[in-house]
């Protein structure tokens, strides 16, 4: 554990809160993507199926036992809210999720550390979860104006990404010398697919209007 990993760690469970907080104080989920959401859903179950088998820390159990809780919970306040439900633009949440099953768990049999289900498992949720926010960034391209809380938590979204990137960096030079090479690469993949994002919201947040992306 260092700053930045904890820094991280902070981000990401900050943007699902204030994704939950949208849901609920609003009851709506207008401009946020179901289909990102069930990918995230797969990529924390498939990531974390030693739950009940490997104990690390506190710390680490509790996180894991909240972001499989809190994906759940995002889904079914989609899926199945009598109000929230009516909210989903279904029509613009267009991206095929499905299609990026199958290149990654094919990518995870031929790229891991280690030939075992719970590492190739493990590798699949990272590369799944380098591209799971496609088709919000899709969603947000096709509705061009989005609201705050959206806009804020996709930002801490890539920003959880971003400060984990520097944990990395920070672990090789002064930690453990040790080259990770798939969660690496992994990662500089999600975080490139936010640049586009960062720029248009950071300059919406210096005009202090609301978000919106080109056509």
């Amino acid at each position: 554990m260092n700053l930045f990993r904890l820094a991280g760690d902070m981000t990401h469970l900050f943007s699902i809160i204030v994704l939950l907080l949208k849901i609920h104080a609003t009851k709506s989920c207008s401009g946020i993507s179901l289909k990102t959401q069930e990918l995230y859903v797969i990529v924390f179950l498939t990531r974390y199926l030693d739950l009940f088998t490997r104990f690390v820390s506190l710390y680490n159990t509790v996180m894991k036992i909240v972001f499989i809780g809190t994906s759940f919970a995002i889904v079914w306040y989609m899926r199945y809210h009598k109000v929230v439900k009516q909210t989903y633009n279904k029509d613009e949440d267009t991206f095929k999720h499905y299609f990026l099953l199958l290149p990654c768990f094919v990518l995870a049999l031929l790229l891991h550390n280690e030939f075992t289900t719970m590492d190739v498992l493990w590798t699949f949720s990272l590369y799944l979860e380098a591209v799971a926010i496609l088709p919000q960034l899709v969603l947000l391209q096709q509705s061009r104006n989005i609201d705050n809380l959206t806009g804020n938590y996709v930002f801490f979204l890539g920003a959880y990404r971003g400060l984990y990137v520097l944990n990395w960096i920070y672990r090789y030079f002064l930690q453990d010398h040790r080259a990770r090479w798939i969660p690496w690469i992994s990662g500089l993949v999600q975080t490139a697919l936010y640049a586009d994002f960062f720029y248009y919201y950071i300059l919406s947040w210096k005009k202090h209007e609301k978000l919106k992306l080109p056509a």
